[in-house]
């Protein structure tokens, strides 16, 4: 019987960031918490097409792996402050690159996507195969 290996230790944690980062949401709320703190409703404003169910999620999230503080005033209306801790402006760098790369290379991809629907789209002849027949 064949011994199982484990994979790297690299590969394991990448997978376990990906697990908690399965939201399209939490690499565009570091990006836009990269400047300066911000309070909810201004992340949703900047953000925009954001669900606050969504935003929610992913701060917490974030919060939960110790990408993002969450401070809280006692004040009314009460006031929530979300910024990146040192831990969230190293996974920035990583982040910014894939903007950058997303960036250059969009249009790359949506060439790829067209030209892969259009081939998806033409009808398959069928191929019959007759065997035994000389």
């Amino acid at each position: 019987m064949r011994e199982q290996r484990r994979p790297p230790i690299g590969y394991e944690a990448i997978e376990g960031l990906l697990a908690t980062r399965q939201s399209k949401w939490t690499l565009v709320v570091v990006l836009h918490l990269r400047r300066e703190t911000m309070r909810f409703s201004e992340l949703q404003r900047d953000i925009g097409a954001i669900s606050q169910k969504a935003l929610t999620l992913s701060l917490r999230a974030l919060e939960r792996d110790g990408f993002v503080t969450r401070t809280s005033y006692a004040t009314i209306p009460p006031r929530v402050d979300y910024a990146l801790t040192d831990l969230g402006h190293e996974a920035l760098k990583a982040f910014e690159a894939f903007e950058a790369f997303a960036s250059r290379h969009w249009h790359r991809v949506l060439e790829a996507r067209t030209l892969f629907d259009a081939r998806d789209a033409e009808p398959v002849e069928p191929q019959v195969r007759v065997s035994g027949l000389r």
